[in-house]
């Protein structure tokens, strides 16, 4: 995991497809190359005190953290313009007193497993290779899940968890360049959706 150390901290923000979420970007890696973390709720933030903290925000109800960015969503209740400022002001605080954002430590590559057959490792490949920046640039992240029978599962993380466009993403995208380039793919689904 990358190293904290106290540094000027520069954050802007985007907007995404989904209009509940929120991609804070910042101008160094929070996150290794290809990594990504998903906080669906405050239990589950035993390895980012940054996540954690996020979600003491009423109106937060997911944080995801990848590369050089932190995805927010927060509920219909509330509106951008009068949240995005605390949080953002949060998440400079919180980075410049020299915290990491995630402190994850792995025995092995999380992405690639040496079991995983031919078919597996080309679509994490494809996955990796062709659709994780785009998404990334969207605020969010689709995780290969599983293969059996034609049909690749994937996991929706970030903005595109809940995501009107998400759909579209999948099936227009994803499945189209999944099906050209690997005939063995017949489907992609979205699981945990």
């Amino acid at each position: 995991m990358l190293q904290a150390q106290k540094r000027p901290v520069h954050i802007y923000l985007e907007a995404n497809p989904n209009p509940n979420s929120l991609k804070f970007v910042v101008n160094f890696m929070l996150a290794d190359e290809g990594l990504s973390f998903d906080y669906p709720d405050a239990g589950s933030t035993d390895n980012s005190p940054l996540a954690k903290e996020l979600f003491n925000f009423a109106a937060v109800e997911r944080i995801f953290i990848a590369s050089n960015f932190v995805t927010v969503t927060k509920n219909d209740g509330v509106e951008w313009v009068e949240i995005q400022d605390f949080i953002r002001d949060h998440i400079k605080k919180y980075l410049e007193s020299g915290k990491t954002a995630v402190q994850a430590i792995f025995d092995k590559d999380p992405l690639f497993d040496e079991n995983d057959s031919e078919i597996v490792k080309k679509i994490k490949g494809i996955l990796d290779e062709y659709i994780r920046p785009a998404v990334e640039q969207d605020g969010g992240a689709i995780v290969f899940h599983s293969f059996q029978d034609g049909i690749v599962k994937v996991l929706l993380q970030g903005s595109c968890s809940g995501c009107p466009s998400s759909t579209i993403t999948l099936k227009a995208g994803i499945q189209n360049l999944l099906t050209r380039m690997l005939p063995e793919v017949k489907e992609v689904q979205a699981e945990g959706v």
